[in-house]
């Protein structure tokens, strides 16, 4: 059986997902295999534990195949992965009423890009133990990094999103998003020499994927797409197309905070 793997991964949604923090461990699986050995047992248990307990709101468990096979088989067999996580988590005293979801999702396809067929088939076998967290209090704003838009801001002043939320892997705004950017725009209509990037993060994903999937496009480009949905979004309010840009950063410019705040969408001021 193949050696047990983890990927940590934090996040707290600041501004373009869930207000809730998180870490995933993977744990890889043989092809067609759903049973465990002792070791990746002991493993998963122990990295669980060795969190701070007390901030452990809920535990999601997700399975997952690679791209072969029947969807119907796909989907029993990430069933099972998944399933035997959570019994191998209740056998060894994880509490039940934490975990909130057992889900198989079949296969994850294979990006048209990628390089290496066996080594991504072999990473998406595999389940994700979804730890979420309480909600931490909002980071503390150095010089420069505003929470809202102001009239006297400077070149390279950075703004959070804070309001401006999508569901989990998707880029489409929400009825709540298109209203703070409707205030966003009236702002901006009012002080029409600020300039600005559109600017896409995201957190979570591992050190050699840059880019999340975007579940509506089935493409690996989802803060690209949120910060171009964030721009879109403005000019059908009537702001110049010439007074901003957008561009997706992927995991690339963490904040230096801690990866839980590095899941987010920015403007960063580029003319006054």
């Amino acid at each position: 059986m193949r050696k047990s793997l983890y990927t940590l991964l934090t996040l707290l949604i600041t501004t373009i997902a869930l207000a809730q923090e998180e870490t995933v461990y993977s744990v890889y699986f043989d092809v067609n295999k759903y049973n465990l050995d002792d070791k990746q047992g002991n493993n998963v248990v122990a990295f669980i534990k060795a969190i701070d307990t007390t901030r452990i709101e809920s535990i999601q468990i997700f399975g997952y195949c690679d791209d072969r096979g029947k969807d119907e088989y796909n989907f029993k067999l990430s069933t099972n992965r998944a399933n035997t996580i959570r019994d191998t988590l209740l056998g060894r005293g994880i509490k039940n009423k934490i975990i909130v979801t057992i889900e198989g999702k079949g296969r994850i396809l294979l990006d048209e890009d990628i390089d290496n067929v066996s080594e991504a088939r072999s990473k998406n076998r595999r389940v994700d133990v979804t730890i979420n967290f309480k909600p931490l209090p909002p980071p503390k704003l150095e010089p420069g990094v505003y929470n809202v838009l102001k009239k006297d801001v400077i070149i390279g002043d950075h703004i959070y999103l804070d309001n401006i939320l999508f569901a989990r892997g998707s880029s489409k705004l929400t009825t709540k998003s298109k209203q703070e950017l409707d205030k966003m725009a009236r702002f901006l209509m009012r002080y029409k020499n600020i300039k600005f990037e559109i600017q896409g993060h995201i957190c979570c994903t591992p050190s050699f994927q840059r880019e999340a999937i975007d579940k509506d496009t089935r493409k690996r480009e989802l803060s690209k797409n949120r910060a171009f949905a964030v721009y879109k979004y403005l000019i059908s309010k009537k702001i110049s197309p010439n007074r901003m840009t957008h561009k997706g950063y992927g995991n690339t410019v963490p904040l230096g905070k801690g990866t839980e705040y590095d899941r987010r969408v920015e403007l960063v001021i580029t003319g006054i």
